[in-house]
């Protein structure tokens, strides 16, 4: 399946049935009033957060979601049918912003959790309604009230509970697949991964979510390589994972360029916690690997872990220095909830 992580659609509530205006016609009832029964209100435009998806690519195919019409109403004080509403599923982790992709609308996070996006027309009034007593046969019924329609935009911010970040050919790929199940796409060039991946990891006994993104390079929050579009499914991590290459002269240089790209693109992520490890340590001799870690070191002003996601070198500890800074897992949060719980 392919991974889409953003959708423009279009959204329309249904209009509200249009009033009756009908007058009784027993033969024997000499001067029959009114009875045009109410219009029928026009279906609601939900979304709702569901399990089962992680990507927005039912999107592509279908764009338009439009609730259906009230029925009018009828005579002998029929009112018409409401509409049933429509309700669009998305992933967890999708924000649903307004058309100009700036103004947020909802932040569905949690599975389960239902949003209005468009409420559906009144139906309009039948002359009924407008019977008083010193107009017993008004002709006049309203028509239904129009629904709400807009363009919004869908964008996909997976929940993962850490990332991972480096320049491309880092290693990021190889050492997700050590450390969960996932198989993603391994090659010796830059751009392997050309869409985010996740992979479910268990240590000790905690489990967790991974999630490796595409490689940024030097103005990638302008525009260059694939950009920054990606570093959105990161904001939503606990603790990021900086892999460095070994294999490469200026360690220190390549740790500053994607710190740099993430002050750039602000939200949060050059704040986050960051754990930095120098990668491909089983392709160096033991002198440089004390040179580049000391010089990864400096640049970065915190302790640097070795690790080779091929040979597995390292791997215990890097998880053992993600776990404590790591969100509570639901099973904590249920139990903290249920501690301080006072009957």
């Amino acid at each position: 399946m392919k991974f889409l992580d953003e959708a423009k659609i279009f959204v329309k509530s249904g209009d509200g049935g249009a009033g009756c205006m009908s007058f009784r016609r027993e033969k024997y009832v000499e001067f029959g009033g009114p009875n045009g029964g109410d219009g029928g209100r026009g279906g609601d435009v939900w979304v709702e957060a569901v399990a089962g998806l992680n990507t927005l690519i039912d999107f592509r195919y279908r764009q338009h979601f439009k609730a259906k019409r009230g029925q009018h109403g009828m005579g002998k004080d029929r009112t018409g049918a409401s509409a049933p509403p429509i309700v669009i599923k998305v992933p967890a982790g999708t924000q649903v912003l307004a058309d100009d992709k700036e103004s947020l609308i909802a932040d569905m996070t949690e599975v389960g959790e239902r949003v209005l996006l468009a409420k559906g027309g009144d139906g309009g009034f039948g002359n009924a309604h407008f019977k008083s007593a010193t107009n017993r046969a008004p002709r006049r019924a309203d028509p239904g009230h129009p629904g709400e329609e807009f363009y919004v935009w869908l964008r996909l911010k997976l929940l993962a509970d850490a990332g991972l970040l480096g320049l491309p050919n880092a290693g990021k790929s190889t050492f997700l697949a050590a450390v969960s199940r996932a198989k993603p796409k391994i090659a010796d060039y830059p751009f392997t991964t050309l869409h985010p991946q996740l992979g479910v990891v268990g240590f000790r006994d905690r489990e967790f979510v991974l999630a490796d993104i595409p490689g940024l390079i030097e103005g990638a929050h302008e525009g260059t390589g694939l950009g920054d579009r990606f570093l959105g499914h990161l904001e939503r991590c606990g603790v990021l994972l900086h892999l460095v290459d070994g294999g490469q002269e200026d360690v220190a240089g390549a740790y500053r360029t994607v710190r740099h790209e993430l002050e750039a693109y602000a939200q949060g992520l050059s704040e986050k916690t960051e754990v930095v490890a120098l990668n491909k340590v089983d392709l160096l001799t033991p002198e440089a690997r004390e040179a580049r870690r000391a010089a990864l070191a400096e640049a970065s002003g915190r302790p640097v872990l070795l690790c080779s996601g091929a040979t597995g070198e390292g791997v215990d500890a890097i998880l053992a220095e993600l776990v404590p800074h790591l969100p509570p897992s639901r099973d904590e949060i249920r139990e903290a909830a249920r501690a301080a719980y006072q009957p």
